[in-house]
């Protein structure tokens, strides 16, 4: 921003609604988003005034405020939009390769999802002929325990990407029940493996959500923000130390997807403009 030459009563809109993202947490008062925006108290008053009007902030309380439900079906849209321009074969044929190079590894692509709170869901697999009772988890414990985002190389490769306010409160639940025996329950160790995961690109799960399985996860982003993340889940017995190959593979793909998921197909709209 500080380099586009000026200060237009549009670019102060969209910093101090970007504000909000770079504070996190839910509610903010009028300086802290003047700070943060780098626009002056009264020229941030006048836009929140406005944004209420039209619902993109909500006033909540004296002088406090948070992104309203314009901003989210904004979001919605956006992400709706970068879905509908990717080929979800590719995106099984990208998860075909992974479980192939990775020695017919299980193989999972994850979903941020932000409904009722920050949770995973899975939004596509190969897994061959398995069935998920291969992981030792009854159908209900395999969804309980990897929708968390504290749970699991998939999870933490997600959570270590979200605003800190987020992480914490993620960290704050409870372990699911099934979990497996390798799951992080000290939170400040949990934490501490998410500094590694930001540095090093990928995480690696011993046991966290079922008994005898290992996973090595890399999140996919769209731009900086993170979407979901990819894994390959191997029983522990048979999967390889060091675990460089695999982790290769997984950082591979995810870069794949996330390139897939966020990258516009120009010739897509211009099929639809000529039409």
């Amino acid at each position: 921003m500080a380099g586009s030459g000026g200060t237009s009563h549009a670019e102060r809109v969209f910093r101090v609604q970007h504000a909000f993202t770079q504070l996190g947490g839910e509610v903010h008062g009028l300086a802290e988003l003047a700070r943060a925006s780098g626009v002056d108290d009264s020229a941030v008053y006048r836009i929140l005034r406005s944004g209420v009007t039209c619902g993109a902030f909500l006033r909540v309380g004296r002088g406090r405020y948070r992104l309203g439900p314009s901003t989210a079906r904004l979001a919605t849209r956006a992400l709706v939009n970068s879905m509908d321009s990717t080929d979800t074969e590719e995106l099984a044929a990208c998860l075909d390769r992974m479980r192939r190079d990775t020695d017919g590894g299980l193989a999972f692509l994850f979903g941020l999802s932000h409904f009722g709170r920050a949770q995973r869901q899975c939004i596509e697999m190969s897994v061959g002929t398995s069935d998920l009772s291969e992981l030792g988890a009854s159908t209900r414990d395999v969804l309980m325990v990897n929708s968390s985002l504290r749970v699991g190389a998939t999870g933490r490769a997600i959570l270590a990407h979200l605003p800190e306010p987020v992480q914490r409160k993620v960290i704050a639940e409870p372990v699911p029940r099934g979990a497996g025996p390798g799951v992080y329950r000290d939170r400040e160790e949990l934490m501490a493996s998410l500094a590694e995961i930001r540095a090093n690109g990928y995480a690696v799960g011993l046991q966290e959500c079922a008994p005898g399985w290992n996973s090595v996860a890399a999140p996919v982003f769209w731009d900086s923000a993170v979407l979901g993340a990819v894994v390959v889940l191997k029983p522990a017995e048979v999967i390889p130390a060091p675990l460089d190959r695999y982790i290769d593979v997984v950082k591979s793909a995810a870069v794949d997807m996330g390139r897939l998921v966020g990258a516009p197909a120009p010739e897509r709209y211009i099929a639809a403009k000529g039409a």
